[in-house]
C-alpha cells in the first residue's frame, strides 16, 4: 500500500503546501514541524524553480527568495532526511521536470527513496509523457502524482485509472493563487474519478478560507492549501511557523466534517 494513503485514513485530508528554503530552511523545518502539530495529513514541499510555470506571483516569489538565498536541491535532500526523523506523515516533493532532469532521473528518484519522500507531482509533466519518469518511480518505490484540470474532460477516466498516491484535481484554470470564489463544477469531475479509481483525491489551487477548504473537502477526500501558507510566510518570516500553525488547525477543523 502506498504511504501517501495513510494521508486519508483518518477522515478528509488537508494538505499543506510549503516551499523549501523560503526563507531558509531551518524556517521550512519549524513551518513543517508546526503544520503537522496542527493537523497537517500530507505535506508537499516545493523544490525552488527559476521558471515556475504552474505558479501566482505568491510562489513565484517564494521559488525566488529560496533560490536567492542559496537552496539546492541536494541541499534540500539533506534536509528532508533530517526532517524524517521525526516528521512521520506522507511527505511528497512539487517541482519541475526540468529540476529532476537536470539532476538525473534516476538519482533524483532513488535519493526520494532513500529520504523516505513518498512521491513527486510534476505539474509540466504530460499525462502522456510520465514514461519519462514512471518506470524509475516504480523501480524505487516512489508515488507519480497525477492531476486533473477543468480542462482535462475526455482524458479523466485515464487518468484516473492509472492514478498512485493520490490525485491533484486542479480547481481552476490558471495558476496557482488563492481565489475568491471557484466556479468549476468539481462534482462531476471527482464523480468520473470515483468510478474509475479508487484512488483518493484531494483539490487544490486557490484555497485559502476555511469554508472554501470545507466545501472542497465535502466533494472530495481532501484539500490543498499552498499560496495562504506562502503568504504567512511572506509576512512573518523566521516568525511564521507560529502563524502557520494557527491557520493550519483553523483549516484542518474546517475540513474534518
Amino acid at each position: 500500500m502506498s504511504n501517501i494513503k495513510k494521508a486519508f485514513e483518518n477522515g478528509k485530508a488537508f494538505i499543506a503546501f510549503i516551499t523549501c528554503g523560503d526563507p531558509d530552511l531551518e524556517t521550512t523545518a519549524a513551518v513543517v514541524r508546526a503544520a503537522v502539530e496542527n493537523g497537517a495529513d500530507l505535506i508537499e514541499l516545493g523544490i525552488p524553480f527559476s521558471d515556475p510555470t504552474a505558479e501566482g506571483p505568491v510562489i513565484q516569489g517564494a521559488n525566488r527568495r529560496a533560490l536567492n538565498g542559496g537552496v539546492t536541491t541536494d541541499k534540500i535532500f539533506a534536509f528532508v532526511k533530517e526532517l524524517r526523523r521525526d516528521v512521520k506523515v506522507p511527505m511528497v516533493f512539487m517541482t519541475y521536470a526540468n529540476v529532476v532532469f537536470s539532476y538525473g532521473a534516476e538519482k533524483f528518484i532513488s535519493t526520494c527513496r532513500d529520504i523516505e519522500i513518498d512521491g513527486i507531482i510534476l505539474p509540466d509533466l504530460p499525462f502522456e509523457e510520465k514514461e519519462e519518469f514512471l518506470p524509475l518511480c516504480h523501480q524505487y518505490g516512489v508515488d507519480l502524482v497525477s492531476l486533473i484540470a477543468p480542462t482535462s474532460e475526455n482524458r479523466i477516466a485515464m487518468i484516473a485509472k492509472e492514478a498512485e498516491g493520490f490525485l491533484y484535481i486542479v480547481s481552476s484554470l490558471g495558476v496557482t493563487g488563492m481565489r475568491s470564489e471557484i466556479k468549476t463544477d468539481l462534482a462531476s469531475i471527482v464523480k468520473i474519478v470515483r468510478e474509475n479509481t479508487s484512488v483518493p483525491c484531494a483539490i487544490g489551487f486557490g484555497i485559502s478560507a476555511p469554508e472554501q477548504a470545507r466545501r472542497m473537502a465535502e466533494i472530495s477526500d481532501g484539500a490543498i492549501v499552498g499560496s495562504a501558507i506562502i503568504k504567512l510566510l511572506e509576512k512573518y518570516e523566521k516568525d511564521a511557523p507560529k502563524y502557520i500553525g494557527e491557520y493550519v488547525k483553523a483549516m484542518k477543523d474546517s475540513v474534518s466534517i
